[in-house]
């Protein structure tokens, strides 16, 4: 049976290691482990690594300057497994670039789920006819490549993918739980405000002529401009 993936599994307990490791091999994926940030680092770069299960307080380099390391080399996709359940260390990995956050003491069940999920979203194949527009913006889902008056502007893989859901439908209202089922394929642990910091991001990035509009109470839509 062929692999569903490469996942690398980063923390300083070994038998969290061995329980992450036991699960994820069960559900079919190939499994490498690290007990600290920089043989993470390593690994990655060597390539062949498809998703990296990051503990956050890690001897030395902790999970978010990983996090930062990773992000100037690789787009690997990352989910944050911690302990820390404060919103601020929450947020502050997703503006780094971490795909999604579990929290201590967690379901191994429910983190493989999570894993799949995310696998699925980040292989997906696009449809290579069709050219989307959110304001200025013109997105290429083949290429995934976003262009703003003639110039490419770089984006995260969850930050296109929240703009291209929204730009395929204009003027649908979505709400945050549904933002979270479509684009990142479950209701994340950190709920809405998931949401709200990659839209900030796609504002800060693109200006807010992209036309994403906030309906009060309810969650984004994607007003398209005459």
């Amino acid at each position: 049976m062929a692999s569903r993936g490469h996942v690398l599994i980063v923390d300083d307990e070994r038998a969290i290691r061995r329980l992450l490791r036991m699960y994820l091999t069960d559900a079919g994926f190939t499994v490498a482990e690290a007990a600290d940030g920089a043989a993470a680092v390593e690994q990655v770069r060597r390539g062949g690594i498809d998703l990296v299960l990051l503990d956050l307080m890690l001897p030395e380099m902790d999970g978010f300057t990983v996090v930062r390391r990773l992000r100037e080399t690789a787009q690997v996709p990352v989910i944050m497994v911690t302990a820390r359940t404060d919103e601020t260390n929450r947020v502050t990995g997703l503006e780094l670039g971490a795909d999604d956050y579990v929290v201590k003491p967690f379901s191994p069940i429910e983190v493989v789920a999570r894993v799949k999920a995310v696998m699925r979203r980040v292989h997906a194949p696009p449809d290579p006819h069709r050219t989307l527009r959110a304001g200025p913006a013109e997105l290429e889902p083949a290429s995934r490549r976003v262009t703003l008056d003639g110039r490419e502007v770089e984006l995260t893989r969850l930050e296109f993918d929240l703009l291209a859901e929204l730009a395929a439908h204009p003027r649908v209202v979505y709400t945050r739980d549904r933002l979270l089922e479509k684009v990142w394929g479950y209701q994340s642990a950190v709920g809405g405000k998931t949401v709200d910091v990659h839209v900030a991001n796609l504002r800060r990035k693109l200006g807010d002529e992209i036309g994403i509009v906030a309906v009060r109470g309810v969650g984004y839509k994607l007003e398209p401009v005459a």
